[in-house]
């Protein structure tokens, strides 16, 4: 029989193993679960099998360190699990390579990062159109480039960070097309002065990017992707500052893959699950859970950590994640000048919280952007929808997002709304005007991931099924 756990981690990433990492030090029993075969997360990506022997930059050295640390921390570690529900109290309930998994604990904090925010636009169903994080893992984990000639647009910096690795892999970038004004960069600054040192390794992506001489476009966006098969080139032009399509020129782009994306958002299907209050806060990303100073939910006992909680990067998230495993310890009654920890990590954390809400606002699309959404474009990939027969429901209606699946199915694939449901949110916001706050979120209910039905279901076979004999007549 196993000893009963003092808290369950959901996430390997900075944050999670970082409260894993505190809560041991602490002298809690803890056990950290994650879907990657290796802890990392995407910021600290573990690289595939046949890039061991490649020449490891800092990300993967200290990535390796992260993973010695917890191997040897005493955690019960379960990766290759994809959880797919959790209940009250808590149970998480995941599958993995040898089947069913149940982990039971009084406390449960939930690291589970972000992610990527799409605005569709015309083509970006073809193949060779990724997303900004997909094309990191594509570089980070696999050593793969995304095309031959790509460009990488949206918003934000991760634009700098992907267009950067791929010059270093060898990779040409075609063009870098960023939605915000430059005026948007330098608005930041005062922000950004929390952290110089991130501050410099922004400007070193973008010495590299200038060394390479990559056509840089501020206050443009992707007005539509051509190509039969795949990318065969991409047409962008100017935006106003409100990001809306202006009568300027067009220009055209030879390109065999896309990088896209604006920004990131907070990832609060758990925590919608389990009950928590939210908020809209779109300088954080958006959605995200309520917490008090411990970071503690509404919802007894559950914590969150990193960017799940709010996007504020890589660097503070590691510090919220020991801030949670601090709040854990208290709650259970641990002794020790835990007070004194929580203070000096929360002023190292807001410090670090600072440089990446600036990041994070710089990405975020003012609602003008849905006029990059062409009527045609498909909207919801999963059901095949587009912005015309989504805008019909919404007039008709359909003015939350709950509404909106029920009339259309839209969020009601297999992404359960991750993809399509900010697209959707605006289309309801800019035809009715009403707060995001009104329009509501995608509902969360398991699975969260789709699973194979006989993963769950095991040896089960409908004649073992003890059936009764009818009833005589």
């Amino acid at each position: 029989m196993t000893a009963p756990l003092d808290l369950i981690v959901l996430g390997a990433g900075p944050a999670g193993a970082a409260a894993a990492l505190k809560a041991r030090a602490l002298g809690l029993s803890v056990a950290l679960i994650d879907e990657a075969p290796e802890p990392g997360g995407q910021v600290y990506r573990a690289p595939s099998a046949g890039l061991v022997g490649a020449p490891a930059e800092a990300d993967r050295v200290k990535g390796d360190e992260l993973r010695a640390r917890l191997k040897a921390s005493g955690a019960s570690l379960h990766l290759n699990q994809r959880v797919w529900s959790l209940t009250a109290g808590f149970s998480v309930i995941a599958i993995g390579p040898d089947g069913p998994l149940t982990l039971e604990a009084p406390n449960l904090i939930v690291a589970p990062g972000a992610v990527e925010r799409p605005i569709p636009v015309s083509g970006w169903t073809l193949p060779g159109v990724i997303g900004l994080a997909g094309a990191t893992v594509l570089l980070k984990s696999h050593g793969v480039l995304p095309g031959r000639r790509v460009v990488v647009a949206g918003s934000g910096p991760l634009l700098l960070l992907v267009a950067s690795k791929i010059v270093a892999a060898g990779g040409e970038v075609a063009a870098v097309v960023d939605a915000a004004p430059r005026a948007s960069w330098f608005g930041r600054l005062g922000a950004m002065a929390a952290r110089p040192d991130l501050m410099a390794k922004g400007g070193r992506w973008l010495l590299q990017l200038l060394k390479a001489r990559v056509p840089l476009h501020s206050g443009a966006a992707i007005r539509a992707i051509h190509g039969r098969d795949g990318v065969a080139s991409v047409e962008i032009g100017p935006v106003d500052a409100h990001w809306r399509p202006t009568p300027g020129p067009a220009r055209a782009i030879e390109a065999d893959a896309v990088c896209l994306g604006f920004g990131l958002l907070p990832s609060t299907e758990i925590t919608r699950l389990l009950g928590a209050r939210h908020r809209y806060e779109p300088e954080l990303g958006g959605w995200l859970p309520e917490v008090g100073a411990s970071l503690e939910t509404s919802v007894p006992g559950l914590f969150v950590a990193g960017d799940g909680g709010g996007v504020r990067g890589a660097d503070a998230a590691p510090l919220s994640g020991e801030l949670a495993a601090i709040g854990v310890a208290r709650r259970l009654g641990h002794s020790g000048d835990l007070e004194q920890q929580a203070i000096a990590v929360t002023a190292r954390w807001r410090r670090s919280a600072r440089f990446g809400a600036a990041m994070s606002a710089l990405a975020m699309p003012p609602p003008g952007a849905v006029a990059m959404i062409g009527a045609q474009t498909t909207v919801c990939r999963c059901e095949g929808l587009t912005r015309a027969t989504l805008d019909t429901a919404i007039a008709a209606g359909a003015w939350t997002l709950a509404d909106l699946k029920a009339a259309t199915r839209c969020g009601m694939g297999p992404c359960g709304g991750r993809v399509c449901g900010e697209a959707a949110a605006m289309l309801i916001e800019a035809a009715t005007g009403l707060s995001r706050e009104a329009i509501g979120q995608p509902s969360a209910r398991p699975p969260l991931r789709p699973v194979p039905l006989a993963a769950i279901a095991g040896d089960f076979a409908y004649d073992d099924l003890p059936i009764p004999a009818p009833a005589p007549l």
